[in-house]
């Protein structure tokens, strides 16, 4: 009996395939993995690597968790997808179960974040119209300078960064710009009787994980009940336990009007996401008026329950407000001159980098994957850290410790 030779692809073979039939808008890290578990992933050599990024925190849980796997292989194997035409056995356990975690009336649920961003947005616009009376096509949000909700049509015209919007025009009318972390700019902005809602990160990660003043959020929220104008947090990256608690917002006991969830809402096992708010906000929408084929399907809510279990079951928020501040202290006490500033909440941190001798936050990312510890620059002087929440202790000074030999090879 011949036995059958697996070809063994090399990381050079894969980068130059991807260049070659794939879209060129990423900028990936030059490594190729093939697995994770837990805290680690794992290249195509053999090399383990600790995950310093998470998939931008959509692998709060740790990649491959065994509950979250098991769940989604015993649903694939009964029933995969109804769409929205007909009932399935999973999505009313799967509502019941999210809206009362999370204290609302109603869940809306969608596939990426993106999905769950534009459901807010049409949502508190019929809001708008039916019940605060703002007249017909008038309705306008408020967004943040700064922010990072997406990449649709819609989204990029809330945004800043050209990156982002640049040559893509004509844009959606219907935003106000303010700075971020600015209530006197939102009180100004609140005049406008036609505002619907304000759209806002309780921490804004793309940019460069920018921790507001205390206090900030809430005293936005005041604001938006003054003004009849609803509170939209997104949360898809800093809730579930990112930050050291449930969510963000609950470091200021806000509760947001309207919440947007997805990434870690699945373990980063399938596309979840999900809009959660009250029966006089979501009833707003009529059956025909909003739908996915693929939002609620029963493996997605299979996977939800089960990933959502881990992060109460194995306690990740304490962990996540724990380490968090292990790593942020050991971070300031290193002695490097490229380090501008440490900011951060929970395990969702960053450094700002300032660059030196022509090397930059890349540089130093390409250094730290060498030393065996993966993460991204944004914007170019900024590295973001943000590793599973099941990270323990002694893993997290072992990342420390790569961390600062990192710099003082520089």
């Amino acid at each position: 009996m011949e036995t059958s030779k697996v070809k063994k692809i090399n990381a050079k073979t894969v980068i130059e395939t991807e260049e070659r039939y794939g879209a060129h808008n990423y900028h990936p890290i030059p490594v190729v993995l093939e697995r994770g578990e837990g805290v680690f992933v794992w290249d195509i050599t053999g090399k383990r690597y600790f995950d310093f990024l998470a998939s931008y925190s959509a692998v709060n849980q740790g990649h491959c968790h065994p509950k979250i796997i098991a769940a989604l292989i015993e649903q694939a194997q009964k029933l995969t997808l109804t769409s929205r035409a007909f009932y399935n056995d999973s999505l009313g356990e799967y509502e019941k179960y999210i809206t009362g975690y999370f204290g609302y009336d109603k869940v809306l649920p969608m596939n990426t974040g993106a999905e769950g961003v534009e459901t807010a947005l049409k949502l508190v616009r019929k809001w708008a119209y039916e019940k605060k009376g703002v007249a017909e096509n008038q309705a306008k949000i408020i967004v943040c300078e700064g922010n990072f909700h997406g990449r649709t049509i819609s989204i990029i015209s809330a945004s800043t960064d050209p990156e982002s919007s640049g040559n893509y025009g004509p844009y959606t009318p219907g935003f106000i710009v303010i700075p971020y972390n600015n209530t006197r700019a939102l009180a100004e902005a609140l005049k406008d009787e036609t505002v619907a809602a304000f759209l806002v990160e309780p921490i804004q990660g793309e940019a460069g994980v920018v921790v507001p003043d205390e206090g900030y959020l809430f005293n936005c929220f005041d604001l938006c009940k003054k003004a009849n104008v609803l509170f939209v947090a997104d949360e898809i990256q800093t809730g579930i336990a990112r930050t050291g608690k449930r969510l963000a917002c609950d470091h200021e006991d806000v509760r947001p009007d309207v919440l947007i969830l997805g990434k870690a809402l699945s373990g980063g096992v399938y596309p979840v996401s999900a809009v959660l708010t009250d029966d006089e906000i979501m009833l707003c929408m009529r059956p025909g008026q909003h739908g996915s084929t693929y939002g609620g399907n029963p493996l997605a809510c299979r996977v939800a329950i089960a990933a959502m279990n881990v992060v109460i079951e194995e306690r990740l928020a304490e962990n996540a407000e724990r380490l968090g501040h292990i790593l942020r202290k050991n971070l300031r006490e290193i002695k490097s001159d490229m380090i501008s500033l440490v900011r951060g909440k929970g395990l969702f941190n960053a450094l700002v980098i300032r660059p030196k001798n022509g090397k930059t936050a890349w540089d130093l990312c390409i250094a730290l994957k060498e030393n065996g510890l993966l993460a991204k620059p944004t914007h170019n002087d900024i590295i973001r850290f943000a590793p599973p929440l099941v990270i323990t202790e002694d893993q997290l000074q072992e990342c420390i410790t790569i961390i600062q030999k990192t710099f003082a090879e520089f």
